[in-house]
């Protein structure tokens, strides 16, 4: 449990916890006053009338093997809508029991509304993306710096002719047809991090011996990775119908990876990626500016504070106080550890709520979840345990 837990935090939590075991394993909850105070707060999560702790831990469909008590079948609930949609119905009759809420989605998507596939930066970078181990893997497309620096010909002569390597043959027919149809075209908008895309690329030990070895090769990769984004970002805005001036503004990494750099050698190739995209993309204080990294890299704050971040996914090792720190205009989006949620560790989820509600006071702008993803094993007992702390000690 986190260091940052207080006694009185522990008392608090074992006396809920023990409440709750009384009531049959559910936690007392009025859930209709939860939810309608549940939606005041996410409107007003940085004013001092907030009602209460906002709520954000609503669940994934990654839940539904463990809640259910069915066999994990990853790759059918990824590649079969018809089993995924069957678990997510199932889980949402419990969830709504349970928390008075349906949390996941659990429509059979309409293959006759889904726009062609277009190819990702890791086509752009001959990075192949295997199945194994319940999800999908980068493998490395060069191991050596020849190879990188022969890979990065290619993908600058790919980027002399993006659009046509981009869109599928029949991208002009199914765009007339989908457009008629009033689905919309797709942006990019988010993507796996430098340092996250990188070190699947090129391999994480390659990479940090790149940026320390061959500071120029490393540097044109850099340079690479950031106009290959922008260049895919300006094909889809166009592909829409959007200018420069007009295209939808915001940007959103995830970059578990970060942490492996030390703060030289990200400020020399990571964050030269974000500031290049983020003045693309979100120049406005408004505009989007987020990053998820569920990793130690605490050592990147001060760096990161620099970038205006104004959404925040850092890992459990960080705290509240310290995020609020270096990101004073963040919404924060933690700090409950994922194990600790899907360990079902009764005491310790209440105890971190109560942490994390402290330390959002006086400035708030948190909002309350994991600090990174919601994983098989989080229980719905285990959401309504944590909807009762908020209630009863995190409430105005």
């Amino acid at each position: 449990m986190s260091e940052h837990v207080q006694p009185h935090h522990l008392r608090q939590a074992e006396s809920l916890v023990a409440e709750a075991h009384r009531h049959g394993g559910l936690a007392p909850v009025d859930l209709e006053r939860f939810w309608s105070d549940q939606a005041l707060a996410r409107s007003r999560l940085w004013s001092a009338d907030c009602p209460q702790l906002p709520l954000g831990v609503l669940m994934s469909a990654e839940c539904v093997f463990d809640e259910l008590g069915v066999p994990e079948d990853w790759h059918a609930l990824y590649h079969q809508p018809a089993y995924r949609a069957d678990l997510c119905r199932r889980y949402n009759d419990r969830s709504e029991a349970i928390v008075g809420r349906r949390l996941v989605n659990e429509a059979v998507p309409d293959p006759a509304l889904a726009w062609p596939e277009v190819k990702g930066l890791h086509d752009l970078f001959e990075a192949r993306q295997v199945w194994h181990d319940a999800s999908y893997w980068l493998q490395p497309a060069a191991d050596t710096p020849a190879a990188l620096s022969a890979l990065l010909d290619r993908v600058e002569a790919r980027l002399e002719n993006l659009r046509e390597f981009m869109l599928p043959p029949t991208w002009e027919a199914e765009k007339a047809r989908l457009r008629a149809a009033g689905v919309r075209p797709p942006l990019y908008r988010s993507q796996r991090g430098p340092v996250t895309f990188a070190c699947s690329l090129y391999g994480a030990e390659n990479l940090i011996y790149l940026i320390l070895d061959e500071p120029a090769l490393a540097g044109r990769l850099r340079d690479v990775m950031l106009r290959a984004i922008l260049a895919r970002a300006r094909v889809l805005d166009e592909e829409a119908g959007f200018t420069p001036a007009t295209a939808p503004r915001g940007w959103s990494w995830a970059d578990d990876n970060c942490c492996l750099l030390n703060p030289e050698m990200y400020e020399f190739f990571g964050y030269p990626i974000l500031k290049g995209v983020f003045d693309t993309y979100s120049p406005q204080p408004g505009d989007r500016r987020y990053q998820h990294s569920d990793s130690a890299m605490g050592h990147l704050l001060p760096i990161l504070g620099r970038l205006r971040l104004n959404g925040a996914n850092f890992g459990p090792t960080l705290s509240v106080r310290e995020i609020r720190r270096h990101l004073p205009e963040a919404e924060i989006h933690g700090q409950l550890a994922p194990f600790t949620f899907s360990r079902h560790e009764e005491v310790g989820i209440v105890a971190e709520t109560l942490r994390d509600y402290e330390m959002s006071m006086p400035e708030r702008g948190v909002i309350f979840c994991t600090a990174g993803s919601i994983n098989n094993g989080s229980r719905l007992s285990g959401l309504r345990l944590i909807m009762a702390a908020i209630q009863r000690h995190c409430h105005a």
